[in-house]
């Protein structure tokens, strides 16, 4: 067994008041698997949102510590931690958040021309991307011009286009209606099966349970 991810005694607290504080993670340890689909459920205000944006580098815990690859995230400087995030860890949220004024094909260029690729090799790469989420018709397409589910298969293709060691989706379906989501979750299954990629994902949608290779419930900022 490969362990890609993990993490040890992760608690978050927020300040509430002046002498007050509310604490969302309350000591969690977890171990990722490479080329294994994860999958975190549990009710609203769980935690899993604020866990899965701590073990991306998004969110700084208030104790534990984080390790991608045996690298302690939170021991890293700024700059170090920002070419991670940007090279090994790849992010799909609720909502695209896609640049609306380029098209898909730019939108996937971005993230691989921050991390130095010359433009033709990163169109090359962005084109094989949208091949593979069954978009290569709709490339020069803004995202204004594509359906929810298109927008979000760009952003599959956007958070893949460095070849990250692991995707992190936060609620990926949780805008789309059931056939969208159907989409979304083959293709999940295709870039595990035929990509070896590693997903973790956090979900209320029971469909998305189904094709998990392993189930976590969290409940009052606890692992169940």
């Amino acid at each position: 067994m490969s362990i890609i991810l993990s993490c040890n005694n992760i608690e978050r607290r927020f300040l509430k008041g002046k002498n007050e504080s509310l604490q969302i993670l309350k000591g969690v340890s977890l171990e990722i698997e490479t080329n294994k689909i994860t999958v975190i459920v549990g009710a609203s205000g769980a935690g899993k949102s604020t866990l899965l944006h701590i073990l991306g580098g998004l969110d700084k815990p208030t104790a534990g510590t984080v390790l991608l690859n045996s690298k302690e995230l939170y021991k890293l400087d700024d700059f170090s931690l920002a070419d991670i995030l940007n090279k090994d860890i790849g992010f799909v949220f609720q909502f695209h958040h896609l640049l609306p004024e380029f098209s898909a094909l730019e939108n996937i260029n971005i993230p691989q021309m921050i991390a130095g690729k010359k433009i033709k090799e990163a169109s090359e790469r962005s084109r094989e991307l949208l091949e593979i989420v069954g978009l290569s018709e709709r490339s020069d397409h803004k995202p204004s011009e594509l359906s929810g589910g298109e927008q979000q298969r760009v952003a599959v293709a956007r958070a893949l286009a460095n070849n990250p060691k692991i995707i992190l989706a936060d609620e990926p379906t949780g805008n789309l209606d059931t056939a969208n989501s159907t989409v979304i979750h083959e293709l999940f299954i295709k870039l595990k099966n035929e990509y070896n990629q590693t997903l973790l994902v956090v979900t209320h949608n029971p469909e998305l349970v189904k094709i998990a290779d392993r189930v976590i419930e969290m409940k009052d900022g606890l692992l169940v």
